[in-house]
């Protein structure tokens, strides 16, 4: 939550901060602010605003611009409201700052300090400002220790001094902060996304280590204050600014390249017309011995394990759980080193999923990440990484992460299949070849959109839609039903269909929309009698079925075929169509389909 950016160099920086802000806004929109400090007059101009960062650009759009060096940030609220005054840079003294978490202890730290004169906002972020500005008589590193000696929670604290202009100073526990640097300059940010455009290198700044940004190199010490190194990784992804191209939104950009991404993230995994994860480092041993699996993840990639659950029950008869990530410590879970946990997570720093995954490690047991970002905390955390390819992911509800996590699930059950006996070579054969259709059946969903478009505008006008289906249409359907909530903002549920008359066809009234998902054999005719028991109270039925499946004469608001695969690989066309779904109704609607209200895309606050 919260996007951090940082720039010293050769040109001028307010318009740099500004299309970096604009790249990191799925951070968090709420307001936004920048900070910029001339080196030669010494004079700093302080710009925020509750907002977006389009107001912000109105806001700075007659100043002179003249500064090389500056700070920014959009915010997502947590501590104190939507206004001005909460919206960062924070400045006190000769301070200037910006920050990402949450600091615990912010009120203990208004009293130790005596800062209730000192404070105009409401934030934690400002109290940080004003502790770091009493400590300060012109060392910096000497303050940022005296000050971070003092905080409880999590920060990634970006940091302005008036009296060293053309530096950034950064420190941070646990909240992400990547730097990078070339020719023109250096810059730091909360993510990669933001310097795709200007590097092809990049560093994640080691957590207690204060780094120095100067125009022309990054300077690293660790605690003691002795110079340190990081590890400087590829930028791998295409993060240049032409992102949308002739798409309206993000969102469907990202849900139309799904084919594109899937396939490059089974590309280094099928050798031969065979599962092989050496690329990942993934031991045949770790998968071998382990008697039970647990997933921790949140939201959208926790629909992910739920999928993989289903399927690693049937395929392997083994025992697996998948834990919301920010109840799993507190609800005294069976860990232990026969435990496979496997944390998925789009960016690998949400906080909830990063915590659950150390307390595991800590019963004993082995972990493997599912990740998008190289080098992010959880990717550090876990003993073993597979990561994902679907490229920078803008648009705050997920969709191409969620489907190349699936992928790279499925990968993973199939080499368990194997190494444990479960599959023989047929089955592995039989496996695959369904595996690597993939990309091609979700491209005939992808090319028949337009029919999804047509069952979306029969839905604008509902206040509640449902989702039902049963066994695998069950997991897939969860994560349909949070998309079309996250953007059209309507109330959608998904049912195990076989539960609506134990209460939830109470629910059901005249034109309700139904969306039903039927994709499952041995399923599908119980799944077709639910549909007609809401049917009979008036419900207005959407049908996504597997092609190949005969229907009875019923009749339906609409039906959308799905092309046809063995039934367990049916996730990934109902995802697609489900995700267009959730698409038009929002667009129709006229709402912001990439930035959803109340919602940021990464989570790195508990």
């Amino acid at each position: 939550m919260c996007g951090i950016v940082g720039y010293t160099g050769k040109h001028s920086v307010t318009d740099q901060l500004l299309d970096s802000l604009e790249l990191l806004e799925y951070r968090g929109y709420d307001s936004a602010g920048l900070a910029t400090l001339n080196g030669d007059t010494g004079k700093v101009k302080l710009r925020k605003c509750a907002g977006r960062v389009s107001d912000l650009r109105k806001l700075c759009q007659n100043d002179k611009k003249l500064s090389t060096c500056g700070i920014g940030h959009t915010r997502w609220a947590t501590h104190g409201g939507v206004s001005d005054e909460n919206a960062h840079p924070h400045r006190i003294g000769d301070v200037l700052l910006v920050h990402n978490g949450i600091i615990e202890n912010y009120e203990e730290l208004i009293d130790h300090f005596m800062l209730h004169k000192e404070l105009k906002s409401q934030t934690d972020t400002e109290v940080v400002a004003a502790v770091l500005n009493r400590f300060y008589q012109g060392d910096p590193h000497d303050a940022i220790r005296k000050t971070v000696k003092y905080l409880k929670g999590t920060f990634a604290l970006v940091i302005l001094f008036v009296d060293h202009p053309d530096v950034i100073y950064a420190i941070r526990n646990v909240s992400p902060i990547v730097a990078a640097y070339n020719e023109n300059g250096t810059m730091l940010a909360s993510d990669v996304v933001a310097l795709g455009a200007t590097a092809d290198r990049y560093m994640v700044i080691p957590e207690y280590v204060i780094t120095e940004l100067h125009k022309s190199e990054i300077k690293l010490f660790d605690w003691k204050g002795e110079p340190c190194e990081a590890q400087f990784m590829e930028i791998d992804w295409d993060t240049t600014r032409d992102g949308k191209g002739n798409y309206p939104f993000y969102m469907e950009k990202e849900i139309m390249e799904q084919p594109e991404v899937i396939k490059a993230t089974m590309e280094e995994r099928i050798i031969d017309g065979r599962i092989d994860l050496s690329v990942d480092g993934i031991p045949d041993n770790i998968l071998k011995e382990c008697e039970r699996v647990c997933v921790v993840a949140c939201g959208t990639a926790m629909h992910a394990g739920l999928v993989a659950q289903a399927f690693i029950q049937s395929k392997l008869q083994m025992h697996m759980s998948v834990e919301y990530a920010s109840e799993f410590m507190y609800s005294d879970p069976v860990i232990d080193e026969k435990t496979l946990v496997l944390a998925i997570s789009q960016s690998g720093e949400t906080i909830d999923t990063l915590e659950a995954l150390k307390y595991a490690r800590k019963k004993g047991a082995k972990s493997i990440a599912v990740i998008n970002v190289k080098g992010s905390s959880i990717a550090r955390e876990s003993d073993y990484v597979m990561y994902t390819s679907a490229g920078p992911e803008i648009a705050v509800a997920s969709t191409k992460a969620y489907t190349t996590q699936l992928i790279a699930l499925f990968l993973l059950i199939g080499r368990m299949a194997k190494v444990r006996g479960a599959f023989d070579e047929l089955d592995e054969k039989k496996y695959l070849e369904n595996l690597v259709q993939t990309p091609d059946k979700m491209q005939e969903v992808l090319e028949q959109k337009e029919a999804i478009h047509k069952i979306a505008r029969d839905m604008l006008d509902a206040k509640d839609a449902f989702m039902i289906g049963r066994g695998l249409d069950y997991s897939i359907l969860l994560e349909g039903a949070l998309k079309l909530k996250e953007v059209s903002y309507i109330h959608t549920e998904a049912y195990a269909s076989g539960e609506l008359k134990h209460g939830t066809i109470a629910l059901i009234t005249e034109n309700t929309p139904v969306v039903a998902v039927v994709t499952q054999s041995r399923l599908k005719d119980k799944e077709l009698s639910n549909i007609r028991e809401v049917q009979s109270r008036g419900a207005s039925v959407v049908l996504m079925v597997k092609e190949s499946f005969e229907l009875s004469d019923a009749e339906y608001a609409d039906i959308f075929l799905l092309p046809a695969m063995a039934d367990e690989f049916m996730v990934f066309p109902a995802s697609a169509a489900l995700q267009l779904l959730a698409y038009y109704v929002s667009m129709d609607k006229g709402l912001d389909v990439d930035k959803p209200r109340n919602l940021a895309k990464v989570v790195t606050v508990e």
